[in-house]
């Protein structure tokens, strides 16, 4: 493809419309201010919604008076806020589009990330914390966004970008958080009291200019308004039968056979012939439309919803997004926290800055994951059995190197921080990954299954994070028992197929 994809315009699949290479540096572009958007908008999201752990190791906890329990429930609460709407968000993309949707998510979340000024004792945090964790949330309509414009030979990448770059937010947060604080304290001479409250309008600010541009500068779909979207697979199918083109599994634009192919054997040739024939009678022109409408999402039926959140195919992806993106969450909230405990040199600050890494690690690791799926993708000619299996390894390799920590309990820096980023490859990736799988599973209803696979991610966090809670401060101890889930989860489903029987896996 060479590095020039990076920046100019996509090719563009002729019969859904979708882009054939992601422009992450071309926001002037349709398929790019999609990209720029649901990144930011998702990146953002995260900084708020994982605001309070840089400055509760210490400023907050003190403030508040708060115990190590009240810390923990209010990290199990902003998960259980995330999970319910993440369910609740997957069948409204479907039925209105993603991108009003993710609008309406950062006009929810800003509300209480503006009143975090106004709390004063540990109920009132649990509250707004549960309330902040609408913005968790964002995460479904961003990749159902992003599965509307991209094609399924780049879907791996583009999702997981978007999610890597997102998901950074929660280590760059680590350092806004604390560099506010800091400069509010130091330079405007503001009590702590008063300065990690003050802090918490930036980022309000930053959710609503993000909100109000998607909805002012973006598109709902390739072809039009959310409204719109079943009347042009017929239009783009049958005039993409009509050029002649056709798009294989592995995202090449290519001519149907026509008559005068000398080269090819006669009764190939023949066959060829027939195939032309056929084509402009129409046949052709009715399968392309069969697949283009195979990717169109559909208003969903209470019984067409629950047939796709008990499939197997559910469960293959939610169970190990419960582990990878769990274990995350989990983690990113205490590991400050563990930083300073077998660190105490590093303090609240520099504790927190050496935890960022976890989530800024995100920039490079998750898209690693979708990427890797991809190329797997087009080299094994379209196998989603090649990406499944790819998820299964970096799950159980991710498990692995949790146990190897947990156990080590290292009080040597450069160990632990190897450690961490080590194990933070695999972990992402497996996000990565997972979310690469998805677009090709009922694509009809990717809101619905992104939904209950994002709730899912939030329900590992809150089972890791109770773990950590009745574990104290023993984080090693915390983090290794979850490791053995991850690695007993991740094997007991590789054996499910990723597409139903009998539908298309193109």
């Amino acid at each position: 493809m060479g590095i020039s994809v990076l920046w100019k315009a996509p090719a563009i699949n002729p019969v859904n419309r979708k882009a054939l290479s992601v422009p992450v540096f071309n926001p002037v572009n349709m398929y790019g201010r999609t990209f720029f958007f649901s990144t930011f908008g998702f990146l953002i999201a995260f900084l708020s919604w994982y605001a309070f752990p840089p400055l509760m190791t210490k400023t907050i906890k003190g403030d508040l008076h708060l115990s190590q329990n009240e810390i923990a429930n209010s990290n199990i609460l902003a998960l259980t806020a995330t999970l319910v709407v993440r369910a609740l968000v997957g069948p409204l993309c479907d039925r209105y589009g993603p991108r009003y949707v993710f609008a309406a998510i950062l006009f929810a979340g800003a509300i209480p990330t503006a009143l975090a000024g106004t709390v004063t004792n540990a109920t009132g945090l649990l509250i707004l914390r549960f309330f902040i964790g609408i913005l968790g949330a964002s995460f479904v309509p961003c990749q159902v966004w992003s599965t509307g414009f991209f094609d399924k030979s780049v879907v791996g990448t583009a999702n997981a970008l978007m999610a890597g770059l997102g998901n950074a937010g929660g280590g760059i947060t680590y350092f806004v958080m604390p560099a506010l604080f800091d400069s509010l304290v130091t330079q405007r001479g503001l009590t702590p009291h008063v300065a990690w409250r003050v802090s918490f309008i930036v980022p309000f600010i930053l959710i609503t200019a993000t909100a109000v541009g998607m909805l002012l500068l973006c598109e709902d779909t390739p072809t039009g308004p959310w409204s719109e979207r079943h009347l042009h697979a017929h239009q783009t199918a049958h005039q993409a039968a009509i050029e002649g083109k056709i798009v294989d599994a592995t995202g090449h634009i290519t001519d149907l056979p026509t008559s005068d192919d000398k080269s090819a054997r006669s009764d190939i040739v023949d066959e060829k012939v027939k195939d032309v024939e056929a084509h402009k009678a129409g046949i052709d022109a009715e399968k392309v439309e069969k697949i283009a409408e195979s990717e169109i999402v559909q208003a969903p039926t209470f019984k067409e919803a629950m047939g796709v959140i008990f499939s197997l195919q559910c469960l293959l992806l939610s169970a190990p997004y419960a582990c990878s993106f769990g274990g995350e969450l989990a983690i990113n909230s205490i590991l400050g926290a563990y930083y300073n405990k077998n660190f105490p040199s590093l303090g609240q600050t520099k504790s927190g800055q050496w935890a960022a890494m976890f989530g800024l690690v995100n920039v490079f690791f998750r898209p690693a994951g979708g990427i890797i799926a991809d190329i797997i993708y087009r080299a094994t000619k379209g196998s989603i059995v090649a990406k499944k299996f790819w998820l299964i390894f970096v799950g159980v390799a991710m498990g692995c190197l949790c146990v190897v920590i947990g156990f080590l309990d290292s009080k040597d820096h450069a160990t632990m921080v190897g450690l961490v980023v080590f194990m933070a490859f695999f972990m992402d990736a497996a996000n990565g990954a997972n979310f690469a799988v998805v677009p090709h599973v009922f694509p009809h209803a990717n809101g619905i299954l992104s939904g209950v696979v994002g709730a899912c991610g939030n329900l590992g966090g809150i089972v890791f994070a109770i773990i950590f809670r009745y574990n104290s401060t023993n984080y090693g101890q915390s983090i290794w028992l979850s490791g053995v889930i991850m690695i007993a989860i991740n094997l007991s489903v590789s054996w499910i197929r990723p597409i139903p029987k009998g539908q298309l896996s193109q």
